[in-house]
């Protein structure tokens, strides 16, 4: 039983960090898309 239950954890870890790199790539393209339209990093500082 304790097996199987690792399992399942394993699986929604990679499941998570899926994700998570996918929200990773998304704020790093929308970085992207903000500094080439107004030039800034963060769009507001500086």
């Amino acid at each position: 039983m304790k097996n199987n239950d690792s399992k399942i954890v394993e699986k929604e870890k990679i499941v998570a960090e899926k994700l998570n790199g996918r929200f990773a790539m998304l704020g790093f393209i929308a970085l992207i898309g903000a500094y080439l339209t107004t030039g800034q990093i963060i769009p507001g500082f500086i």
